[in-house]
């Protein structure tokens, strides 16, 4: 593979925040025109993160150990804000961090990437000029001999080999919906779609195509004919939006195909979570359901290596997408089942056994710090209380772990303060800072966070309304003085139930908020995870009320210190911490100078109409609006925040994706049309691409600077001189509107002369 790496050298005036870009590996491929995305050489001149450093580090993907444990395979992503796209290669190190290497560097990504089990060949799905969607590729650990191993017309969205690796089970879309062309032949060129049951579209898709599992044999390097495990059912396996390849796994013998799938069409799948596993026998051709009665979601199922043993990830309660967690073991020789997490007050994520089988490793929030922890399997099952150990320590959160042998760990970890990179957690070795020594063994972004000062965050417990005790994190600018005044924003988690833990985001990014000198104060209020089942459960039902009472206590407690300047406060949040946000607007008693809502529900009643999960608004807002006697739902819509429109007296910024489905964007256009009918101040900013995030480069970029221009303008009070000083990459309104005028008048004279 030849590559050349041509720099540049880009004026500093051109970007913000002192950011001035050396080069950029905008490689070619030998024999192909398209630029190759790849790391960017930056150098920040103020050590202050802005949205252009934000989007120059690379984004930890996937990671794959060798069979033998030696060698570790994983994706970095890099984006270029030029082209407005990103692209993904792989990556090899030692176990570790030694001899780590880029051995992939094409102009399209790679993806879903894992060691064949023979240890031999590395797999991977990158795209072909003459094929549609993925295919699977295989190399050697080096990156050299590159083989493309199947050609389907379709394309494939993921795949695992067989434990033999003769063998192969991909992921294929199937059609599940008839088009106007296969009803109308001669409407060919229509653009309509018919639909007559719900499910018709999710998440931001209209529902075309469903994914299934199918199988096929290796032979002579090349992918053989397909058989649909679920061949003729409508059902997703896996199960949308989220699964992938976790959701699936072959026994240790090669014979049987455990997955995961909710077997429902159409209403009955809107309003139901019930995902089941299922065990598909290749020699058969039967399926047998192993979750039967289990009503809740049951998914990512894995063998124990000696094969006596599968695990999954259950839920108890069918419509509750926040219901706990719990690791459900089922003895394959015996038939039993156990729920091994029964008395442990946590969610159970990521499932990895260790080599022996003694071991069940898994990821879990307590106090807003995902760790590592250990269940014993003996004590699972030997009708004791289950044993289960804390593995690691520390202000971080892991979000993936791998055993590679019985005394070594690989994990994937972030915080508030840096992206994913890879860990390695010595289980025969421990220190006085940390349950088990842990090593960083990436180092994706350690030259570039090298030039930045953070922020430096504090965990802070706050006394609630109701008198219980409530986490909240504050992270402050870097060089911080305490003999200062600081603009302080509240932020709102969404979810509702996702917990605020040490998670690092291209967007909500805390240190690049702390970068613009604000305190940030950001609560683990009522429904979040990791204080326990009780705490978490309090909000369903409950919107608009202890919770928003906890975001007003924790802001309350922070106004207190002399370093919060009180009288310049913002509130920002996204999903349900827009929704907060258009709440507290109607409700603040004037605490807050400005606004921030992106992709939040305004309306209660439009949204139980118009979202997509019908059992998440059953579950979470207790039921439809009509159901007078449902004193529960009555009480959720009564506190809805359009509601409260009359009381709004403070600027607002709304932001909203047209292709999300799950909040429709015409509730942000409500919010908006409201706010300039009462004669508030706002701004609409709607990205007719994006879903429920934004994930394209420019467009993230424009999100950051409209973000902190916003915040700028209506909580620091920065006159319009001072903005556009700042802000000196965009033109200000006045400007635009000049360059229109101007436009229009030199429009006009062509069309006189003409």
């Amino acid at each position: 593979m030849y590559i050349l790496k041509p720099t540049f050298l880009l004026g500093a005036t051109t970007l913000l925040s002192g950011l001035l870009f050396l080069g950029t590996s905008c490689k070619n491929q030998e024999g192909s025109k398209s630029k190759i995305i790849g790391k960017t050489e930056v150098k920040v001149e103020n050590r202050r993160l802005s949205p252009e450093v934000l989007w120059a580090l690379g984004r930890l993907g996937e990671v794959s150990v060798s069979p033998n444990g030696k060698q570790i395979a994983y994706t970095v992503r890099y984006f270029s804000l030029a082209e407005n796209k990103g692209n993904t290669d792989i990556y090899i190190m030692d176990v570790d961090g030694s001899n780590s290497k880029q051995i992939t560097a094409t102009s399209s990504s790679e993806w879903n990437i894992q060691w064949r089990p023979d240890g031999k060949k590395i797999g991977f799905l990158n795209t072909t000029d003459n094929d549609q969607g993925g295919q699977i590729f295989e190399m050697d650990a080096d990156g050299k001999n590159v083989k493309q191993i199947s050609h389907d017309k379709e394309g494939i969205d993921g795949f695992k080999y067989s434990p033999n690796s003769k063998a192969i089970a991909l992921i294929k879309q199937i059609k599940s919906q008839a088009s106007v062309s296969d009803r109308y032949p001669d409407l060919d060129k229509s653009s309509g779609m018919i639909y007559t049951d719900l499910n018709y579209r999710h998440w931001d898709e209209w529902v075309s195509h469903i994914p299934h599992i199918f199988i096929a044999s290796i032979e002579n390097g090349k992918v053989g004919s397909l058989q649909d495990i679920l061949e003729g059912e409508p059902y997703e396996a896996p199960v949308k939006p989220f699964g992938d390849i976790s959701q699936y796994s072959w026994s240790t013998d090669g014979k049987t195909i455990v997955y995961t799938s909710r077997k429902y069409t159409g209403k009955d799948y809107a309003l139901s979570t019930n995902t089941d596993i299922y065990s598909y026998d290749l020699a058969s051709k039967q399926t047998v359901n192993l979750s039967e009665a289990m009503m809740g979601y049951d998914q990512n199922p894995v063998f124990s290596p000696n094969g006596q043993y599968l695990a999954w990830e259950s839920q108890q309660r069918d419509g509750y997408e926040s219901d706990k967690i719990r690791l459900i073991l089922l003895d394959l020789h015996t038939g039993i089942k156990i729920d091994a997490t029964k008395n442990f007050d946590q969610n159970a994520n990521g499932l990895s056994w260790s080599k022996d089988s003694k071991k069940i490793y898994f990821v879990s929030d307590y106090h807003a710090l995902d760790q590592i922890y250990a269940l014993e399997v003996a004590s699972a099952t030997s009708n004791q209380t289950p044993t289960i150990t804390k593995v690691t320590d520390g202000v971080h959160d892991y979000t993936s772990v791998f055993a590679i042998s019985n005394q070594l760990l690989i994990g994937t970890r972030m915080s508030m303060s840096y992206p994913a990179e890879i860990f390695s957690i010595n289980l025969a070795q421990t220190n006085n800072t940390t349950l088990c020594e842990q090593k960083q063994i990436s180092t994706i972004n350690t030259d570039l966070l090298s030039q930045l000062d953070m922020g430096r965050i504090e965990s802070r417990w706050i006394t609630t309304t109701d008198q219980k005790s409530m986490l909240t994190w504050i992270i402050y600018p870097p060089h911080f003085d305490s003999t200062k005044k600081y603009p302080t924003l509240l932020y709102c988690e969404g979810g509702p139930q996702s917990t605020v833990s040490q998670f690092w985001s291209f967007r909500w990014n805390f240190q690049i908020m702390a970068a613009n000198d604000y305190i940030i104060v950001a609560p683990n209020r009522r429904g979040l995870p990791g204080f326990g089942q009780a705490w978490l459960e309090q909000i369903s039902g409950d919107y608009g009320g202890q919770n928003m009472k906890d975001y007003l206590s924790a802001i309350d407690a922070l106004c207190k210190e002399s370093y919060v300047d009180k009288d310049r406060l913002g509130c920002v949040g996204a999903s349900y911490g827009a929704f907060s946000v258009y709440w507290l607007a109607g409700h603040h008693q004037k605490r807050f100078k400005g606004f921030i809502a992106h992709d939040g529900m305004f309306n209660l009643e439009q949204q139980y109409l118009e979202t997509e999960e019908m059992w998440f608004t059953n579950w979470d807002l207790g039921g439809p609006y009509w159901d007078k006697k449902n004193a529960i739902a009555q009480r959720t819509y009564a506190n809805s925040p359009h509601l409260f429109v009359e009381n709004w007296d403070t600027p607002i910024f709304i932001i909203h994706g047209e292709k999300d489905y799950r909040i429709l964007a015409s509730q942000g256009m409500s919010a908006f049309n409201a706010a300039i009918l009462r004669g508030i101040p706002a701004e609409l900013l709607i990205f007719p691409d994006e879903n429920h995030w934004v994930l394209q480069p420019q467009n993230g970029i424009l999100w950051q600077r409209r973000f902190f221009r916003f915040l700028d303008k209506y909580v620091k009070g920065l006159s319009n001189q001072d903005l556009q000083k700042k802000h000196h990459a965009e033109s200000s309104d006045m400007q635009v509107s000049a360059k229109l005028s101007s436009n229009k008048e030199k429009n006009t004279e062509r069309k006189v002369a003409q």
